[in-house]
C-alpha cells in the first residue's frame, strides 16, 4: 500500500482511522508458461557504481527450506505499515520507533511471519546512489528484532517516493534498473548474514496495465534476482518475491506468465495484494459511483440501512479470485504472498452490531480462504491493531478473528 501521512488509507483501524518461483528455464521446475524472461536486462545505463565489492562464495548454512517450505511455516503474517517506509524519516508518519518490545508483542499475538514495508531513495546519495550506513543499520536493527523471535521477515522496497512506480515505462527503463541494482546490491550485502527467516520482495504496488508495461517490470525484477544472487553467501538461496502487475489478482492472472529466471531453483514467490470490495475496506466518503459498504457477507446484511449493504466482492468472489492464483502458481509449487489486506472498523454504521460482526466476518473469512488456497496472508496494520507506543492491543476483536481465521 502506498501511503501518506495519516491517510484514509490506514492510520487505521477504520475506528482509529477516523480518531519460486521455480527457474523458467529449468525442466524440473513448474512451467507457468513457455515464454521466456524479458531479455536484455543486463544492458542498463551504467548511472552508478557497483555496490557488489564483496561477494562471496555460496553458503547454505541455515538455508535448507525451499519457498514452500518456508511458506508453510508462515501461518499469519502482519504489516509494520507507516513506520520505516514513512517519507520523511520513520516517525513522519505518526508512529515511534520500532522496538524491540513492539515485536515482542506482534510475537505473543500470535503472528509467526512480519512483512517491512521500507524507503531507501530518501536515505540515498542523489549521485551516486549510495544508501546511508546508518539507515542500513536501523533496517538491520528492525529485522534483527523478529529473527530474534524467531519470526519470518519480508523486506521489501516499498513506494519510496514513486521512483520504481511511477515509472514503469520504456523511457525510464534503464535508469530504474540501474537504481534498483544499487539498491539491492546494497541491502542484498548487509543484511547477507541472516538465515531463511529472511526474505527480500523486489517491489510493492507497482502500477501495470498492460503487456509491455509487464515486461518492463519484469526486467526489474529480474535486475532484483540478479544483484541479490550476485551478492553470494546465503544470498545464493535467499527466497526472493516478486510482485503481481499492481498487486492485483485480475491483472495478475492475465499478464503475469512469467517470472524472472533464477539460477538458484524453487526460492522464489509471487505477491498481490486484496482490500475488496473497496467500498467495505478502505472507502471514507461515498461517490458519485457508488456508497461505501458497512455491512459484508451473506449472513451479515442490515435492515436498518440496506444501502450500506455490500453488492458486490462477497464470499463467492473471495473464493473465485483467490482460486486464480491457486491454479496459476500454488499449484505449481510457487507460494503467493497475500502480501497486504484488511477490512477496517468504522464509528458511522448505525447498525453497529451488524458492523462489527461484518468485519470480523470479512476478517475470518478472507484469512481462512487465502491459507485453504494457498495465499499467506499478511494483515495491513499502522497501529490500529497492535499499538506501537504502549505495546498492547487495540483491536482484540480483530485479532481474534484473524487467528481463527489461520486456524
Amino acid at each position: 500500500m502506498r501511503c501518506i501521512n495519516l491517510t484514509p488509507l490506514l492510520v487505521i483501524s477504520v475506528c482509529t482511522l477516523l480518531s519460486c518461483k521455480k527457474d523458467v528455464n529449468s525442466s524440473s521446475s513448474p512451467q507457468i508458461t513457455v515464454e521466456k524472461s524479458p531479455g536484455n536486462v543486463t544492458a542498463r545505463k551504467a548511472t552508478y557504481p557497483s555496490y557488489n565489492t564483496n561477494p562471496l562464495p555460496p553458503d547454505p548454512t541455515g538455508m535448507s527450506g525451499n519457498a514452500v517450505q518456508i511458506a508453510s511455516k508462515f501461518k499469519l503474517g502482519m504489516n509494520i505499515g507507516n513506520t520505516l517506509e514513512a517519507i520523511g524519516g520513520e516517525t513522519a508518519w505518526g508512529n515511534p520507533q520500532i522496538t524491540k518490545s513492539f515485536i515482542d508483542l506482534v510475537k505473543q499475538s500470535g503472528f509467526k511471519t512480519v512483512r517491512i514495508p521500507c524507503s531507501w531513495d530518501q536515505y540515498a546519495n542523489r549521485t551516486t546512489a549510495e544508501i546511508q550506513a546508518q539507515w542500513l543499520d536501523r533496517v538491520k536493527q528492525v529485522v534483527q528484532y523478529c529473527i530474534d523471535d524467531s519470526l519470518y521477515v519480508i523486506l521489501n522496497i516499498h513506494w519510496d517516493g514513486g521512483w520504481l512506480d511511477g515509472n514503469i515505462t520504456t523511457q525510464a527503463q534503464a535508469s530504474v534498473n540501474a537504481k534498483q541494482k544499487a539498491f539491492w546490491e546494497q541491502i542484498a550485502t548487509k543484511m547477507r548474514d541472516f538465515d531463511e527467516h529472511l526474505m527480500f520482495a523486489s517491489a510493492n504496488e507497482p502500477p501495470v496495465e498492460n503487456a509491455t508495461q509487464m515486461n518492463i517490470l519484469l526486467s526489474y525484477h529480474q535486475t532484483f534476482v540478479n544483484a541479490v544472487r550476485s551478492t553470494g553467501g546465503r544470498n545464493t538461496y535467499r527466497v526472493l518475491v516478486v510482485q503481481g502487475p499492481s498487486t492485483d489478482i485480475d491483472k495478475t492472472t492475465t499478464l503475469m506468465n512469467t517470472l524472472p529466471a533464477d539460477p538458484t531453483p524453487d526460492r522464489m514467490m509471487t505477491e498481490v495484494h486484496f482490500y475488496t470490495p473497496y467500498q467495505f475496506c478502505l472507502m471514507q466518503q461515498d461517490a458519485t459511483w457508488g456508497n461505501m459498504f458497512y455491512y459484508w457477507g451473506q449472513n451479515y446484511h442490515s435492515t436498518i440501512e440496506p444501502a450500506r449493504n455490500a453488492t458486490w466482492g462477497e464470499e463467492d468472489y473471495v473464493i473465485a479470485e483467490f482460486q486464480k492464483m491457486k491454479t496459476k502458481f500454488a499449484d505449481k509449487g510457487i507460494p503467493v504472498i497475500l502480501g497486504e489486506y484488511g477490512a477496517y472498523r468504522r464509528t458511522t454504521p448505525l447498525d453497529m452490531e451488524k458492523h462489527q460482526a461484518s468485519v470480523d466476518h470479512w476478517a475470518i473469512y478472507v484469512t481462512n480462504q487465502a491459507i485453504a488456497n494457498g495465499l499467506e496472508p499478511f494483515w495491513w496494520d499502522t497501529g490500529g491493531l497492535l499499538s506501537r507506543s504502549s505495546n498492547t492491543v487495540l483491536d482484540q476483536r480483530t485479532l481474534d478473528a484473524l487467528l481463527q481465521g489461520a486456524q
